[in-house]
C-alpha cells in the first residue's frame, strides 16, 4: 500500500505530495493505540523521543496509593439524574454543562476548585453530564517540532472554551524520589515533573507529584506560556489520586499551539527575587512563549531544588 502511494505521489503536484505526505505522517499515533483518538505528529522526518505511553497515573517509586485503585464508593442515582443535593458525587454545583464544558471559568481565582466525576461503581449511565474528563481524548491533537521550544502540542480542530482537552498523566512519586531525579538532572534536561499542592481544610496541603519523563501521555508535549490557552483542574474519579485535566480556557482554533503556565497560575507574575539562577546554582530556563506579558523565564518550584 505504501509503494502504491509513493507512486501516485510522482505525478501529483507539490502541494498534492505535502499532503498525501500529511495523510501518512497521521498513521503514526503517539498515542499508541491507548487513546480514543490517534494523535498525530509532524514533520514526516522526525520522530519524538521514545517514552512508554500511558493514558492514566501509574504508581511509582514511593507513591501511598496506587492511582488505578477503586477507592471512592458511587453515588446511588439510578432512577433520577445526578444533581446537587442528591447525588453523593457532586459536592457543591454542577461540574458541567449541557455542552461538557466546565462551569465558572475565570481568571482571577488563586485556587482551583477540585472536581469529582461519578465512577465505575455508579449506577448512573455512561451519558451522565458528570462524566468528562474520564471519557478521554474527544479533540485530534497533534506532537510536532517547534522553532525554539522542542516539541509542543497542537489541536487540528476548534476546541470551545471550557471543554476538556487532556490529561498531565504520568508516574505518581513520593517526594524523596521527586527529589532523587531532579538531582540527577543536568540543565541540558527537561524536568517534566509536576507537584500540586491543594489546600483543604485546617490549614492541610495535599500534594501530588507526577512525572511523564519515563512513562506518560501527551501532556508531556505541552510547553509553557505565561498566556496560556489550556488551566489544569485537579478531578477525581475513582481515587484520591488526582487525574490532572487541562481545560480549554477559551475557544481554541485549529493548528493552535496548546498551552498552560507550569506555575499552575492563569497569569504567570514573575517573582522579583527569583532573579535569574535556582536555589542550587543553576541558571533559570529562558521562556520563549512571545507573549507581551512574557516573564523572560520558565517558572519553577524552588522546594523541588532543596536537598
Amino acid at each position: 500500500m505504501f509503494a502504491e502511494a509513493v507512486k501516485r505521489q510522482r505525478s501529483l503536484g507539490t502541494a498534492a505530495v505535502e499532503e498525501s505526505a500529511e495523510v501518512l505522517t497521521e498513521q503514526k499515533d503517539v498515542a499508541r493505540g491507548l487513546e480514543n483518538l490517534p494523535v498525530s505528529s509532524w514533520p514526516p522526518e522526525q520522530e519524538p523521543e521514545p517514552f512508554e505511553y500511558t493514558p492514566d497515573h501509574v504508581i511509582g517509586p514511593g507513591a501511598d496509593i496506587d492511582p488505578t485503585e477503586i477507592t471512592f464508593p458511587g453515588c446511588t442515582c439510578l432512577k433520577v439524574p445526578c444533581l446537587p443535593g442528591t447525588c453523593s458525587c457532586l459536592r457543591h454545583e454542577e461540574n458541567y454543562d449541557d455542552h461538557s464544558c466546565l462551569r465558572e471559568i475565570g481568571s482571577e481565582g488563586k485556587y482551583a476548585q477540585p472536581v469529582f466525576e461519578c465512577n465505575a461503581l455508579c449506577p448512573c449511565s455512561d451519558h451522565c453530564k458528570n462524566r468528562v474528563v474520564q471519557r478521554g481524548l474527544q479533540f485530534h491533537l497533534q506532537v510536532f517540532k517547534t522553532d525554539e521550544k522542542g516539541w509542543g502540542l497542537r489541536t487540528k480542530e476548534f476546541i470551545p472554551k471550557g471543554r476538556f482537552v487532556c490529561e498531565y498523566a504520568g508516574e505518581v512519586l513520593g517526594f524523596p524520589e521527586v527529589q532523587r531525579r531532579i538531582q540527577l538532572q543536568t540543565v541540558h534536561d527537561s524536568n517534566y515533573i509536576i507537584a500540586i499542592r491543594e489546600h483543604v481544610c485546617n490549614g492541610q496541603v495535599m500534594e501530588t507529584f507526577v512525572d511523564p519523563t519515563h512513562i506518560g501521555n501527551i501532556g508531556r508535549y505541552l510547553n509553557h506560556s505565561c498566556e496560556p490557552n489550556l488551566f489544569m483542574i485537579p478531578v477525581r474519579i475513582s481515587s484520591m489520586v488526582p487525574k490532572l485535566a487541562l481545560f480549554a480556557a477559551k475557544d481554541i482554533f485549529p493548528e493552535e499551539e496548546l498551552s498552560y503556565d507550569y506555575s499552575g497560575r492563569f497569569l504567570n507574575l514573575m517573582d522579583s527575587e527569583d532573579g535569574e539562577r535556582l536555589d542550587n546554582g543553576k541558571p533559570k530556563k529562558p521562556c520563549y512563549c512571545g507573549t507581551k506579558s512574557c516573564a523572560a523565564f520558565l517558572p519553577y518550584d524552588s522546594s523541588l531544588f532543596s536537598f
